[in-house]
């Protein structure tokens, strides 16, 4: 039974609180837990998973986990205990020699979903890690219905989880359930379903458009669609880490921020350790939670999953976790972008060629 310790559907973004809120709910699970993350460690964090998710295998509940091979460089001996308690454990896509080596293992699954008992779901920008105990995340908990949409897409990945070619219909289909859309991305130059979502969104934007992400390398026609919204008078604002763990990323993001602020986009650094919510929010009313950042690398190259919607309390509890990292953040400084040092620009002009790989 359903711990009565937690609301139907709720926003996460302290890891402390999720992480209890995830090992309750594999508590109380009676039927199965399938757990689909790209970073599974070998540490504090990832060994009480661990360890819980074996009580409950033992206890004869049926438990799936898929993580990937680049994220999750544990080696099989962590889980063999699991194993040996009848948990499947899949490896995503192994690094293969291939003609084109470092183009097919880019192709990552950097999907992150633990799904309980047909009606309990976690979705979001969380690994399982401690190494992340101190940033500012954001896992959304829901109930209901949408888990088992969420399940098809589970079950698709772990059956699919060593192809380097499926079938794309799969990956494109929109499910919808409860008031939620999920879209999935896969690797893809044309498709690029969340960006598109995306550029949907903006583009209808009346008054707002927040974004939070911890890389933010947007292209060209993301960058137009902020520009226009902003032009038409939509507050436009973007939040990011002051650093990121990818310094590279932080580097060369530095190339796009001059133009944006020019045209009236709003940019802030959040200081407090790092930011790595991924998180849209389009006149306080559609959202979007989930993996995918926003740069060229998760909209063309991961297998991603946000889920969106119109629920206005949730709406509402993302507003104030925006608002949050906004009363934590300070305000880009154009005058400094102008003045950045020349070997900045210059790392900035080598990185280019680069943007959609990191």
């Amino acid at each position: 039974m359903e711990s009565s310790l937690y609301p139907t559907h709720k926003l996460y973004n302290d890891p402390f609180r999720f992480y209890f809120s995830m090992l309750r709910d594999i508590e109380y699970a009676e039927k199965c837990v399938y757990l689909e993350i790209y970073r599974f460690n070998n540490d504090a964090i990832g060994i009480r998973f661990r360890n819980t998710l074996l009580r409950k295998a033992r206890e004869g509940v049926k438990i799936k986990i898929l993580v990937d091979s680049w994220g999750t460089r544990v080696r099989p001996q962590f889980f063999k205990d699991l194993t040996d308690a009848g948990v499947e454990v899949r490896y995503y896509k192994k690094i293969k020699l291939f003609v084109d080596f470092f183009t097919k293992n880019h192709r990552r699954n950097h999907r992150k979903m633990l799904l309980i008992d047909h009606r309990i779901s976690y979705i979001g920008s969380a690994n399982i890690s401690e190494y992340s105990l101190n940033w500012r995340e954001s896992v959304l908990r829901v109930t209901g219905g949408i888990t088992q949409e969420l399940e098809k897409v589970f079950k698709h990945d772990f059956t699919n989880y060593n192809k380097y070619q499926t079938k794309k219909g799969s990956f494109l289909k929109i499910l919808n359930r409860d008031g939620f859309t999920i879209i999935r991305d896969f690797p893809s130059i044309r498709s690029q379903k969340i960006m598109r979502y995306y550029l949907d969104a903006i583009r209808k934007a009346r008054n707002e458009v927040l974004i939070e992400s911890p890389y933010f390398l947007p292209g060209y026609q993301m960058r137009r669609a902020m520009m226009k919204a902003a032009q038409r008078g939509v507050n436009v604002t973007v939040i990011m880490p002051m650093h990121s763990d990818v310094r590279m990323i932080d580097v060369l993001r530095s190339r796009y921020l001059g133009p944006l602020y020019e045209n009236g986009i709003k940019i802030l650094f959040y200081r407090e350790e790092n930011l790595h919510a991924k998180n849209v929010l389009v006149d306080r009313e559609w959202f979007a939670v989930g993996s995918a950042n926003f740069d060229y690398r998760s909209f063309r190259y991961q297998h991603e999953i946000m889920i969106t919607g119109e629920h206005q309390f949730l709406a509402n509890q993302l507003y104030d976790h925006i608002n949050t990292t906004i009363n934590n953040s300070v305000t880009f400084s154009y005058q400094a972008w102008i003045a950045r040092p020349r070997i900045q620009k210059l790392f900035e002009y080598i990185l280019l060629p680069f943007r959609h790989l990191l």
